[in-house]
């Protein structure tokens, strides 16, 4: 990879903060976006402005077009026909589209685990107020998962499994190939939030063997407010819509509607198509890449991270010890000092970093952090130079203040 162009299509980066030059590493939470996705974006607003599915017009039917590409190009990066992804908002409402459009019986049981961000884990504590049985799989104080305490939790009214794939806390990735095996053998589903691994290495649902999958176009390049729910078509066939209204009708009565196939009946009103247009356009992006090469390059970097947090007395990585077990982030907690005021004093030096509870409660009070950590995520356009001046920084400030 060619770090110095890669670098040059970002416009953010061509930019300079309080005179200074910066280093974003907050990536997990939203990334940069190219050129390339700006300008598709751009060309929808002004050159072929319309709506995807309505007016007959040219701009409206170049909308159609583009829109329908886009569907196609996310679909294919995850290995997916492209009738089975349906368009949202972000991670979260894909998540809530199946808990709100499958039907949970009182008693049926779901799994989850204690590693879950917020909109993997508060969807279901709803459909568990209404009857459902909510269990949960916990992960090692490291945050990896044994497959078998899985098998251990399932049993014949377990109506589903969903499990966080890689996790936003301890860059662990869960081994979610295996825990999809476990869970049809049981006959249960399988959801998968892969929020934090669509962005960074290859995924091919086919291979994983789920029967949902949900991601968030903001974390891979492209725009926030777009985002992917894929199921099965047997499966998103049967999920009530969670919003009803234009182009999710095939007719209507003053008493009764009709509703339309897939993918109308489950995207109400007028979409983002912007955003979907931006995500294809981030698609390309990543692809022309290669996904297996921006994971490789990211290991080498994470490598360097990890092992230069390790090397400080004070701090305390969260996650394995092992760069190899872990994907591009590092969250991390310092003796004597608060997430937060390490985030500022690091922001007052143009690091940009999360700190917080990364909307992750169970895991940080899991692990005996009920303030939180700070977190450097990483991506494709970070540079082994700025983690290196990240670790003296980060050194200084903690010889300084701790």
């Amino acid at each position: 990879m060619n770090i110095e162009k890669i670098r040059a299509d970002f416009p953010v980066l061509q930019k300079k903060v309080d005179g200074k030059q910066f280093s974003y590493f907050d990536s997990a939470c939203t990334t940069l976006k190219p050129r390339q996705v700006l300008d598709a974006m751009n060309a929808y607003y002004t050159e072929y402005t319309g709506c995807a599915g309505r007016s007959v017009h040219k701009f409206a039917r170049r909308t159609e077009e583009e829109f329908a590409k886009a569907r196609s190009k996310a679909a294919k990066f995850i290995n997916a026909p492209p009738s089975e992804i349906i368009w949202t908002k972000n991670t979260t409402e894909a998540i809530n589209l199946v808990a709100h459009g499958l039907k949970f019986n009182p008693g049926d049981r779901i799994i989850t685990t204690n590693l879950e961000h917020s909109s993997g884990l508060l969807p279901w504590q709803a459909v568990a107020e209404k009857g459902a049985v909510l269990d949960f799989v916990l992960c090692s104080k490291e945050g990896e998962f044994n497959p078998e305490d899985f098998k251990k939790k399932l049993g014949r009214k377990t109506r589903l499994v969903s499990a966080i794939h890689s996790s936003n806390v301890t860059a662990t990735t869960s081994p979610l190939k295996e825990i999809a095996k476990i869970a049809h053998d049981a006959g249960a589903l399988v959801l998968a939030d892969c929020a934090q691994s669509v962005p960074h290495f290859p995924i091919d649902v086919k291979s994983l063997g789920i029967d949902f999958l949900a991601f968030s176009g903001h974390k891979m390049l492209g725009p926030t407010g777009i985002g992917c729910l894929y199921g099965r078509e047997d499966l998103l066939k049967k999920l009530n819509p969670m919003l009803l209204g234009g182009e999710t009708i095939k007719d209507a009565t003053l008493q009764a509607h009709v509703l339309e196939d897939l993918p109308d009946r489950l995207e109400a009103g007028i979409q983002n198509y912007a955003g979907a247009i931006g995500l294809g356009a981030a698609v390309d992006y990543l692809s022309g890449i290669g996904m297996q090469d921006i994971e490789d390059y990211e290991k080498n970097i994470s490598k360097a991270l990890v092992e230069g947090l390790l090397a400080i007395p004070q701090v305390s990585l969260l996650g394995p010890k092992d760069f190899k077990k872990r994907g591009s982030l590092a969250s991390f907690s310092v003796k004597g000092m608060e997430p937060h005021d390490i985030a500022l004093m690091l922001n007052d030096r143009n690091f940009f970093l999360r700190s917080g509870m990364h909307c992750a409660y169970p895991i940080h009070k899991f692990l005996g952090l009920p303030k939180g950590s700070v977190r450097a995520s990483l991506y494709l356009y970070n540079s082994a130079d700025e983690v290196k001046l990240f670790i003296e920084n980060l050194s200084q400030i903690i010889k300084t203040f701790s």
